[in-house]
């Protein structure tokens, strides 16, 4: 299972409307969030060039790097967040308005044959060096062979682009204790990307969003979105009634789901009012 925790508000939205959320991960709690991969990709190739004495080779991926963070936004890829915890208190603390909200599982499995084209599910991986990844390898090899550095800008944007892809599965290490997977989507390949955003409009700002529907993608697959959910936990600090919920899912056209609800057994201290 790959677990969801949110409000019952967003909760109505996945269940009723079947409607899951993708978010900018750039606005999410991680303040690296894709910079991290991209900075550690920069600092690993700039290495390897200024040992093999190829300095001013160096100096201008750097630069070549720095110019693409600044366009970091037209990049952004969105994404809705699971956890590999069930009734976990940092989950419900982060995430399930502090034990007052409501965890959805969703069944691994099942989402994994769900997916596909500009649509991934990513493992999140935390770590900040990135010495290892296969994209440092492409990146040096292409600049270290050609004869100048414009010479290879058309391929190495191309090759930018598969790093900007690879950089929603890396978050900074102090977040490991998440053991995150993410639903994600890449708008700016433009070629295959025809999804429609979406705006939320609060009395605070409006937020940019891109909307999966649920209840299409399980058709494509001859299954229903109750197929899909695993089970349904309320939050530990949630004044919920079990009765009401069960009556909502049954109006809502998913009656099987109400055996598939329980109580959150996290003995999360309730927020003081």
């Amino acid at each position: 299972m790959l677990y969801h925790y949110t409000t019952f508000a967003a909760f109505d939205g996945i269940i009723r409307c079947a409607e899951l959320r993708l978010n900018n991960i750039l606005n999410m709690n991680d303040a690296s969030e894709m910079r991290l991969f991209m900075n550690g990709i920069c600092r690993a190739v700039t290495e390897r060039l200024d040992q093999n004495g190829q300095d001013k080779k160096s100096r201008s991926v750097e630069a070549f790097f720095r110019k693409e963070l600044e366009e970091e936004f037209h990049y952004s890829a969105y994404a809705a967040c699971f956890s590999e915890y069930r009734d976990d208190a940092a989950q419900w603390e982060r995430y399930g308005y502090l034990g007052q909200g409501v965890c959805i599982a969703f069944r691994e499995e099942l989402m994994q044959k769900m997916v596909g084209g500009v649509i991934s599910l990513q493992k999140v991986y935390y770590q900040t060096d990135m010495r290892e990844h296969r994209l440092v390898d492409d990146f040096y090899e292409m600049i270290r062979d050609a004869k100048d550095f414009a010479e290879c800008f058309p391929s190495l944007q191309n090759l930018m682009n598969e790093a900007w892809l690879q950089s929603a599965a890396f978050k900074h290490p102090s977040f490991a204790s998440e053991k995150e997977v993410r639903l994600v989507v890449s708008p700016f390949i433009s070629s295959k990307f025809t999804m429609e955003p979406k705006y939320h409009v609060s009395s605070e700002r409006i937020k940019k969003y891109y909307p999966l529907d649920l209840r299409k993608m399980c058709s494509k697959l001859d299954l229903c979105l109750s197929d899909l959910v695993g089970e349904i936990i309320i939050g530990p600090t949630s004044s919920q009634s079990l009765p009401i919920l069960q009556d909502y899912l049954e109006d809502c056209g998913l009656g099987i789901l109400q055996d598939k609800i329980s109580v959150s057994e996290c003995p999360l201290r309730k927020p003081r009012p």
